[in-house]
């Protein structure tokens, strides 16, 4: 017996990624699209998703009332802004449905209820959808802890000068992971750009830095610096594709989940 499709409804549906999401959900044999939902006033709403995505006719019109977008859902995507995203969250607790976000930027407030509402439906959460940065975190995590202080720790993120918030949620993300590893508090080792007459660096500081050119997709690198060497991780997106397959991967594996706030690393297993 062919297993049921998996219903999908996807937010920010006339952004770039919602576009792309949509595009794959409307080629994956085990998923089918039936909510798309866009911001009030968004001159998409109304048009058809799949048209608007380069997909074709859906008949799947774009709706600015995300309780109807996800009327027949199983699964919520979410690639939007932290206003829309914590709108969503909350009407698919009400609803129970699942939700896969890949949204950036939200603060400790709207983290917290984000994790309040996962105590209703399973959410997966995470800055960077892509298989290898869900890998890199790992690494970081675990190289960080094995050289110690012995070394610097550097982050540097360069990303497309489109984007709005800076440093990336993938930078922030390796910070604390690092900081933990090193049982340093992150709100004393942060250093956020260096200008000036400064001293000499720190022991304990973590250098963070954000780049903006072009259309750079995304690329992350973590140094450590020790004494006559340095050991760096780089990764470098080459195309959204790579966050789309992770999300659909996500909104594959949460399906029939229990409750709870999960990441990149629980649907890979990692």
């Amino acid at each position: 017996m062919t297993p049921a499709k998996i219903n999908i409804a996807v937010t920010g549906a006339a952004g770039r990624m919602g576009k792309m999401v949509i595009g794959a959900v409307s080629t994956d044999d085990g998923l089918k699209l039936t909510g798309a939902a866009e911001a009030p006033g968004n001159p998409a709403v109304g048009t058809d998703a799949g048209t608007g995505a380069g997909a074709g006719e859906l008949g799947v019109p774009i709706t600015d009332d995300i309780r109807a977008a996800i009327e027949e859902a199983d699964v919520l995507i979410d690639f939007s802004t932290p206003e829309s995203t914590l709108k969503a969250v909350i009407a698919a607790a009400d609803k129970k449905v699942a939700v896969v976000t890949g949204t950036t930027a939200i603060d400790d407030a709207g983290v917290a209820e984000i994790k309040k509402h996962s105590e209703a439906i399973p959410i997966v959460m995470a800055p960077n959808m892509s298989m290898c940065v869900t890998l890199l975190f790992k690494l970081a995590g675990e190289v960080a802890e094995f050289l110690g202080d012995d070394f610097d720790v550097e982050i540097v993120e360069a990303h497309h000068n489109q984007k709005v918030d800076a440093p990336s949620g993938t930078a922030k993300r390796l910070f604390e992971i690092i900081s933990k590893a090193l049982k340093r508090d992150p709100k004393e080792v942060g250093v956020y750009g260096r200008e000036g007459v400064i001293g000499k660096r720190t022991g304990k500081e973590i250098g963070v830095f954000a780049v903006r050119a072009g259309d750079i997709v995304g690329e992350h690198t973590v140094i450590f610096g020790g004494i006559g060497e340095r050991l760096e991780l780089v990764h470098k997106a080459h195309s959204r594709m790579n966050f789309v397959r992770g999300a659909v991967r996500a909104s594959k594996w949460i399906k029939g989940k229990p409750p709870g706030l999960y990441n990149m690393s629980d649907v890979l297993g990692i």
